[in-house]
C-alpha cells in the first residue's frame, strides 16, 4: 500500500512537471523566505524605534585667519541621537568639538540650536543640549554582553541624506581605534553596517532598537570595515562631560617612546614584561621632575602593575589617578629605583 502511495506521489509531481528535486529546492526557498521576514522584520522594528531621536547636525566652525583677512567659516555636519527627553545629544567630537554654531535638525523637520556641553577628543564622544522637551529619545543597551556575528542598524545622514538606515552584523570586539589626539580608543565594536561621511555620531543599535555603539569612524578605501564607540564607554564619558564638561585624566609631564628590553636587562631585574617606556624628556615643574624622574629612564611599573608602552601608561593614567601618590619602577642605568608621582589633572591644550 505504501509503495502504490509512493508511486501516485512521483507520478503526480512528473504531471505537475516538478521532480523531487525541484520540490526540495523549493521547500528550502520557502524556508529562506521565512528567515528574510524575520530579519526584515528586526531591522524595520530597530528602525522605527530609534529613527525619531536621530539628529542631523551642521556646524560652523572658526579657520585661520589669512594675511589681512577675517577668519574664514569651514562648515560641517553629521549626526547624533537624543539620549533624554530634554534634548541632550550625544554626537562626536570631530563633529561637534571647537564649532561656533551648532544647528540640530529634529526628525520632525524642525531646525534648533545646540550649546555644546561637553567633548572628548581621545573617545571622540561630545555631549550637545538643545532647548526643548518631551523629545523622542534613545534608549541605551550595554556593548558588554554583544556577540560576533550579531545583527545591528545604524542610522545617520550620509551626505545629507537624512535618516538613512543601514545593516549589518559585528563583525569583531575588543578593538583599538586610535583618535585625532593620538591616544587609543579601547573597546571598539567593527561593524560592516555600511557607513558614509555624515554617519559620524549616530547610532549603531541592536535589533531591539537600543544603542550599543556611537558610528566614528570608516576605512575609506576598504569596504564594509567600519567601526563604533561601545556605549558602555560612551556612558563613562557622558558622566563625566555632564559633571565637568571635560573627562579628566592624569598629567605627569613626560615625553616617552615604546622601547623593548634586552633579555639580559629582564632577567637580572626580574621584570614582568620586556617592553616598557623610555623617557625621551621630562617638563619643568612637572609632576614626574618633582619626583625625580630623569630623561633616559625606563619606566616598568605603574603601582606594581606593569607598564608595557605608552598606550598602556595612558590607561593607567585616568580620572582615578589624578592627586594620588603612586608608586612608579624606573630602570636608571644599572639600577632599579622607585619614585612617588602625584598625576595632576592633564590641560588640553
Amino acid at each position: 500500500m505504501a509503495s502504490m502511495r509512493q508511486r501516485r506521489a512521483r507520478l503526480q509531481l512528473v504531471e505537475n512537471g516538478e521532480t523531487g528535486a525541484e520540490q526540495s529546492s523549493r521547500d528550502r526557498r520557502g524556508g529562506d523566505a521565512g528567515l528574510l521576514d524575520a530579519y526584515s522584520r528586526a531591522v524595520v522594528g530597530a528602525a522605527e524605534t530609534i529613527s525619531p531621536a536621530v539628529v542631523k547636525i551642521d556646524v560652523h566652525k572658526r579657520g585661520s585667519r589669512g594675511a589681512g583677512h577675517a577668519p574664514a567659516e569651514a562648515r560641517g555636519s553629521g549626526s547624533g541621537f537624543i539620549f533624554t527627553p530634554d534634548g541632550l545629544i550625544l554626537t562626536n567630537s570631530h563633529v561637534a568639538g571647537g564649532a561656533a554654531k551648532i544647528d540640530v535638525t529634529l526628525g520632525d523637520g524642525r531646525s534648533v540650536d545646540a550649546d555644546l556641553i561637553g567633548d572628548d577628543p581621545h573617545t571622540d564622544l561630545a555631549v550637545i543640549k538643545i532647548s526643548a522637551s518631551k523629545l523622542p529619545s534613545a534608549t541605551l543597551g550595554s556593548s558588554r554582553r554583544l556577540r560576533v556575528g550579531q545583527l545591528v542598524i545604524a542610522v545617520g545622514n550620509p551626505y545629507g541624506f537624512e535618516c538613512t538606515v543601514t545593516a549589518g552584523v559585528v563583525s569583531a570586539l575588543g578593538r583599538s581605534l586610535r583618535a585625532q589626539s593620538g591616544r587609543l580608543i579601547d573597546d571598539v565594536i567593527q561593524t560592516d553596517a555600511a557607513l558614509n561621511p555624515g554617519n559620524s555620531g549616530g547610532p549603531l543599535v541592536s535589533s531591539a532598537g537600543e544603542v550599543i555603539g556611537v558610528n566614528t569612524a570608516i576605512i575609506m578605501p576598504a569596504q564594509g570595515i567600519c567601526f563604533a564607540t561601545a556605549i558602555d564607554t560612551a556612558k563613562l564619558v557622558v558622566g563625566e562631560l555632564l559633571r565637568y564638561g571635560r573627562v579628566r585624566r592624569g598629567y605627569i609631564g613626560v615625553a616617552g617612546q615604546n622601547t623593548v628590553l634586552s633579555r639580559r636587562l629582564v632577567r637580572h631585574f626580574e621584570l614582568p614584561a620586556e617592553s616598557g617606556v623610555r623617557v625621551i624628556s621630562v617638563e619643568p615643574g612637572s609632576p614626574a621632575r618633582e619626583a625625580g624622574l630623569e630623561d633616559g629612564d625606563l619606566i616598568v611599573a605603574w603601582n606594581g602593575r606593569p607598564v608595557t608602552g605608552i598606550d598602556g601608561l595612558h590607561r593607567l593614567l585616568g580620572e582615578d589617578s589624578v592627586g594620588r601618590a603612586i608608586d612608579v619602577t624606573v630602570i636608571r642605568r644599572t639600577q632599579k629605583l622607585e619614585h612617588t608621582i602625584t598625576p595632576t589633572e592633564l590641560k588640553e591644550r
